[in-house]
C-alpha cells in the first residue's frame, strides 16, 4: 500500500462516472477521500451513490449511458455538447485533481484538454486496452497523470508504456462478503427459502435491456418447461429499466406458472438468493464470480456495431471472470448464439452438476482473495498524492 500521504483540510475535485458501475467505483473513493480530507466539494458527473456521498451532479449518469457504435453516433451532438460545457466549467473552477471513471469514449478526450491547461489528472479504472483497441494507450499517456487499475495484470501493461500506474484491488471485493447467506437473500426478496432460484441480469443500459431481456426470459420460459421447481428473479437497476422490463415481460407471453419477481434495484439481494445466474457481460459478471454463483454470460449489440467491434477484439474471453481466470470457466453467448436453449442447457449443467459447480466456486473464491485490496483506501491515497503534487508544482 502507497505510503499514507498528510491529511488535507480541503479538496476540491472533479469527477465524471459515466454508468451504473462506474458511480458504484467513484462512490467508493469517494467515502475513502472523506476519511482523509477536513472538507471536499466533489462535483461534475455523477449517480445516486456518488451523491449519497455528497456529490453535486451538474449532470446524472444517464446522461452518458450509451453504448455500441451507432448509439454513440446517434447521441454525439449532445454528449460533445455536454462534454464542451463540462470542460469549461471544470476550468473556471479549476479543482485540486479531476478524476475520470471509466467512461474512456468520454473521459479522455476531457482529460487530455483539461491536463493541457495545468490540471492534474487521474484516471481510475484502466480501459480494457488488453481485450481490444491496444492503440489507445498512447491516447491515455497523453491524457492522464496516474491511472489506477483495478485488476493485477493491467500494471505491467501500463508501465512498460511509461504511464504511471496503481493497482487498488477492486471496491466490490472489498464490500462483498466472504459468505453470504441465501436463505436471508430470498427472504429480502419474497421468495420461498427452498425452491432453487436463478437470477436474470440483462444490464442496466436501455440498449442492453432492449437486446437481452428477451432472449433472458424465453430461457427462464425454457428452463421452466423443463424444471418447474425452478424460481426467477430479475432485478431493475433503475425506475425506468423496472418499467421497461415489466413491459417486456408481458408482451413475452410467459407462462402463467412460470414463477418470476421483478424488483427494483436489490441486485446483490439477487444474486446471493441465486444458485445460478444468466448476466450480461460487463461488471454484474465480476459481482456474480464474487458471490460465487455459476453463471452463464451473453451480449447482444446492434448488428452494424459488433461488426465494427468483433475484429479489434485481443482475447478469447469478454467476461471478467474469464478474462481473470485466462480460460472459459464459464459459458459465454455472443450475437447470434444469444438463443434460449442453448443457454438454458448451460444453465442445467451448472444447476445440477455438483463436481462442475463446485470447480467453479473455487476457482471464483480465489479471485475474491486477489482482488480484496482495501481498494476505498488505495484509491484516496493515490489520488492525494496526485493532488499534492500540484499544490507542490
Amino acid at each position: 500500500m502507497p505510503a499514507q500521504p498528510a491529511r488535507r483540510d480541503s479538496l476540491a475535485l472533479g469527477m465524471v462516472a459515466g454508468e451504473a458501475s462506474g458511480d458504484v467505483l467513484a462512490a467508493a473513493l469517494l467515502a475513502g477521500l472523506g476519511g482523509q480530507v477536513g472538507r471536499m466539494h466533489a462535483a461534475g458527473i455523477g449517480g445516486p451513490s456518488m451523491r449519497a456521498q455528497g456529490f453535486e451532479a451538474w449532470w446524472t449518469i444517464d446522461a452518458l449511458s450509451v453504448n455500441g457504435y451507432l448509439e454513440v453516433l446517434r447521441e454525439y451532438p449532445r454528449l460533445r455538447r455536454m462534454r464542451n460545457a463540462l470542460r469549461e466549467r471544470l476550468l473556471q473552477w479549476r479543482p485540486d485533481v479531476f478524476v475520470g471513471v471509466d467512461a474512456p469514449d468520454f473521459n479522455l478526450d476531457l482529460e487530455r484538454a483539461l491536463r493541457s491547461r495545468g490540471l492534474r489528472v487521474v484516471h481510475f479504472i484502466g480501459p480494457s486496452i488488453w481485450a481490444w483497441r491496444r492503440e489507445r494507450i498512447r491516447r491515455i499517456a497523453a491524457s492522464v497523470d496516474r491511472i489506477l487499475l483495478l485488476f493485477p495484470f493491467e500494471q505491467k501493461l501500463y508501465h512498460d508504456a511509461g504511464i504511471d500506474a496503481v493497482y487498488v484491488g477492486h471496491p466490490l471485493a472489498d464490500v462483498i462478503p466472504f459468505d453470504v447467506d441465501a436463505g436471508e437473500a430470498r427472504r429480502a426478496l419474497g421468495l420461498p427459502a427452498d425452491a432453487p432460484v436463478v437470477a436474470l441480469l440483462p444490464g442496466s443500459r436501455p440498449a442492453e435491456i432492449e437486446h437481452l431481456a428477451a432472449p433472458f426470459l424465453a430461457t427462464a420460459a425454457w428452463l421452466h418447461a423443463r424444471r418447474p421447481d425452478l424460481r426467477f428473479v430479475l432485478p431493475a437497476a433503475s425506475d425506468a429499466g423496472f418499467e421497461r422490463l415489466k413491459l417486456i415481460a408481458a408482451r413475452a407471453r410467459l407462462p402463467t406458472t412460470m414463477p418470476l419477481t421483478i424488483v427494483r434495484g436489490r441486485a446483490h439481494d439477487s444474486l446471493a438468493a441465486a444458485e445460478a445466474v444468466l448476466v450480461a457481460s460487463g461488471t454484474a459478471t465480476l459481482e456474480a464470480a464474487l458471490f460465487r454463483r455459476p453463471m452463464v454470460i451473453a451480449y447482444r449489440m446492434s448488428a452494424v456495431s459488433y461488426r465494427i467491434m468483433r475484429p479489434m477484439a485481443l482475447l478469447p474471453w469478454i467476461g471478467l471472470p474469464n478474462v481473470l481466470a485466462e480460460r472459459f470457466v464459464v459459458p459465454e453467448f455472443l450475437q447470434n448464439d444469444v438463443q434460449p436453449e442453448a443457454m438454458g442447457r448451460a444453465l442445467l449443467r451448472q444447476l445440477d452438476d455438483a463436481a462442475h459447480r463446485a470447480s467453479i466456486v473455487e476457482i471464483f473464491s480465489q479471485m475474491h482473495e486477489t482482488l480484496r485490496r482495501g481498494c476505498a483506501l488505495r484509491a484516496a491515497q493515490a489520488v492525494l498524492e496526485v493532488a499534492d503534487d500540484r499544490a507542490l508544482a
